[in-house]
């Protein structure tokens, strides 16, 4: 890589950083400590989730088909976390015991469910209660 180029990529003192210009980093993994961090946070959005629609925690977690109920309910968690959070649709994936591509899925589906207005209400409360357990905490970037 030329020096310019690493000089522009690398963010100055004081600089908040640039996300990648890079497209996703296929094949590469974080690091442990920062995919721990991720985890933790899933694992606090799917508690959340869980307490807010009266779902047990073990369903959203649990591998394969669910019922449709527990799905959109792991769909919702799955939404906040992304735009709420910002994590990634792979960390989610990994956070969440998915795919990227079912992430990808859930935020589309949950976006396009938005368009009724109760249900807007719910996820809309759902963010709230997201943004306000993680207000205190350093987020994972």
């Amino acid at each position: 890589m030329s020096s310019n180029l690493k000089e522009k990529l690398t963010p100055h003192p004081g600089e908040e950083e640039a996300s990648s210009p890079f497209p996703a980093e296929a094949g590469r993994r974080m690091s442990p400590v920062k995919e721990e961090r991720v985890s933790d946070v899933c694992d606090c959005v799917l508690d959340i989730v869980a307490a807010l629609f009266n779902v047990s925690g073990k369903e959203l977690r649990a591998g394969g088909r669910a019922p449709t109920s527990v799905v959109r309910v792991r769909q919702i968690g799955m939404y906040v976390a992304h735009v709420v959070l910002q994590l990634n649709m792979t960390e989610i994936g990994r956070g969440f015991g998915r795919d990227r591509t079912t992430v990808q899925h859930a935020c589309h589906m949950i976006e396009d469910l938005r368009d009724d207005e109760d249900f807007d209400r719910i996820v809309a409360m759902t963010e709230r209660v997201t943004a306000a357990a993680f207000r205190q905490t350093e987020m994972v970037r």
